[in-house]
């Protein structure tokens, strides 16, 4: 790839017409900057040229062109040698600049699988996720992790397969819970034949591939074996377990004549806003729904359709098939760019009937149906936001609220967390944990501070957003602490307000203070502001537990250790290493240690002794 024209410079009158002449007929990337030399529209085209001169064309009067070329001062391309390198350009630079003016996938989410552990005798069947590059076999991807936690309870009800990790299964004596309550047959010690496990395994893996209908006549045939082997209580557990397996299958939703895998996808508007919503189908078998609301100003849903297209599907494998409720123009070298990153043909379909145009159908309701309740949810954020304005007589309603806690036992293992709602909800990839150190145990208020400091110093310097409203957990003692380390950053116009907890400690009770106000505010318990308070301290609460429960576990793991004589930090970091955690370490035995490299049988009684003292 090569960039030319050189841009113009932004300080002079963008002469778009000079600028067309220039451009050459061969496909590419173009961009368009405002005053500022911020990206706002980043578009790829077939021929540079036609595409950009479109622009600038006075017939042109769709909204988002007018407003475009309102904002635009500069542009700029980069030439491609093919379509294919124009839309990876194009997506990695949205991706890289999230311009204002492109449809944004904003939702980066990593759909789990369920993962077969192949290369262990016994394989493990349990939820994965992450990236498929470890050994194995993988089903999904489903839409939730209760949906997979649901079909592995399922399977583990049905065919009893191992669901525990290699380290605990290798140090197990007798059978766990999970061979008492039926949902294991106990490989680990012995009591199923390896022979029997993998004719499970091999049934599991049809049901999951949609051959539910082989695996139930196999079960058909070995009951009634066992019944002519007068073997009765062997066809009566094949006969609950047949139970089930038609239990299953009158739950799940069967593709009739599809044998492969698809996607099915299908766009709604409503205010200004767009969903996605995605269906996976995986041989055969629907796996559930998900959905998408991505940044779209002024997008037709062919657009949205195109751009949610690519950019999902170029950051994880495709299916064979896409089915999508609207045509695009994009459809051919899509299909072609993904079908080369993912090594099997890819058909992007929109022209469907039957099933494939139901489940469309199906998921264009879906998608409606999220941007209803959507709206719902964020009418309720602005009303609660709106009563805040009118309570504590703010200028405006806030659309960023901070707030902080802190969380320690004993004034160990110090955590801060500080969450972030705006008026679409919780903003959670603008949470943060701050591990406090160098202070007084139990010192809360020093705690506050240090957090504080530490975060606003970043909104001083203008790293990251100000909040309008700052939430503090407590009383006058801790809104004091906080406004003075605000004074010291300098940082200013954030309105302060500490909430404290009732006379009797009864949520609905409680006190909320503000600078220089003797009395606190006390809002009626209906108050849709107090309620979206206490939504915002909870989860201050619980975000700074989590953390705090985290830190102490992983002290808690060392310390222990840490005490054991000979028993350096590479040994240890091995034990913790070859038996997944301090739980497998207490189950292993002195032979186990021993085992283990660098230890040796006498470093291996001394490590036993100390965990087990009196043994």
């Amino acid at each position: 790839m090569s960039a030319e024209p050189p841009p113009p410079a932004p300080t002079a009158k963008f002469d778009s017409k000079a600028f067309v002449d220039s451009l050459p007929a061969r496909p590419g990337v173009y961009r368009m900057l405002d005053g500022q030399g911020e990206i706002i529209y980043v578009g790829k085209a077939r021929s540079l040229r036609s595409r950009v001169a479109s622009y600038f064309q006075p017939s042109n009067v769709h909204p988002k062109v007018q407003a475009l070329i309102a904002k635009t001062v500069t542009m700029e391309v980069t030439i491609a040698n093919s379509d294919t390198e124009a839309l990876l350009l194009e997506y990695n630079l949205i991706k890289k600049h999230r311009p204002r003016f492109n449809v944004v996938l904003r939702d980066d989410k990593s759909f789990p699988y369920l993962h077969l552990e192949t290369e262990h005798e016994f394989p493990r069947l349990n939820f994965y996720r992450g990236s498929r590059k470890e050994p194995g076999r993988y089903f999904g991807p489903y839409p939730s992790a209760g949906a997979v936690r649901e079909t592995l309870h399922q399977l583990q009800k049905l065919f009893r397969l191992r669901n525990c990790d290699d380290t605990y299964f290798a140090n197990r004596s007798r059978p766990c819970l999970q061979y008492q309550i039926q949902r294991c047959t106990a490989p680990c010690v012995g009591l199923v034949a390896k022979e029997q496990y993998a004719r499970d395994v091999g049934a599991a893996i049809k049901v999951l591939e949609g051959r539910n209908d082989e695996v139930s006549e196999d079960l058909g045939r070995r009951m009634e074996s066992a019944a002519e082997r007068l073997q009765f209580e062997e066809a009566a557990q094949i006969r609950d377990q047949l139970a089930k397996l038609k239990a299953i299958q009158a739950q799940q939703i069967v593709t009739a004549g599809m044998d492969h895998d698809a996607d099915v996808i299908a766009v709604a508007a409503a205010n200004g806003e767009y969903c996605v919503a995605l269906m996976f189908v995986r041989s055969g078998r629907s796996l559930g729904s998900t959905t998408f609301f991505p940044k779209a100003p002024f997008a037709e849903l062919p657009e949205v359709l195109s751009a949610f297209v690519a950019q999902y599907y170029l950051e994880r494998e495709s299916p064979p098939q896409i089915i999508v409720e609207h045509r695009f123009e994009e459809i051919p070298v899509l299909e072609a760019t993904l079908a080369e990153r993912s090594s099997h043909k890819v058909r992007i379909s929109s022209s469907v009937r039957g099933i494939r145009a139901r489940w469309l159908e199906m998921m264009r309701s879906n998608a409606l149906q999220a941007l209803k309740m959507r709206g719902l949810a964020r009418a309720g954020i602005e009303f609660s936001l709106e009563e805040m304005r009118e309570a504590f007589d703010l200028d405006e309603a806030p659309n960023r609220i901070e707030c902080f806690d802190i969380s320690h036992t004993g004034g160990t293992d110090t955590v801060a967390s500080c969450v972030v709602f705006g008026a679409e909800g919780p903003l959670k990839n603008d949470y943060r944990r701050f591990n406090i150190s160098g202070i007084q145990p139990g010192d809360d208020y020093a705690a506050m501070n240090q957090a504080l400091t530490r975060r606003y110093r970043r909104v001083r310097d203008g790293e990251i957003t100000s909040p309008q409203v700052l939430l503090i957990d407590g009383g006058k003692g801790q809104l004091a602490v906080a406004a003075q380390a605000l004074e010291q950053l300098g940082v200013a116009g954030i309105t302060l307000i500490g909430v404290a907890k009732g006379a009797d400690r009864r949520v609905g009770q409680e006190q909320l203070f503000l600078l220089g106000r003797e009395t606190p505010i006390i809002l009626p318990p209906d108050s849709q502001a107090l309620h979206l308070i206490q939504r915002v301290r909870d989860e201050a609460h619980r975000f700074a537990i989590s953390g705090h429960r985290r830190k102490r576990a992983k002290r808690h793991n060392q310390s222990i250790l840490e005490t054991i004589p000979g028993l350096g930090p590479v040994k240890r970091r091995e034990l913790l290493k070859q038996f997944g955690g301090l739980q497998g370490i207490l189950r292993a035995g002195i032979t186990d240690f021993a085992q283990i490299r660098g230890v040796g049988r006498d470093l291996a009684e001394v490590i036993y002794e100390h965990l087990h003292p009196g043994h």
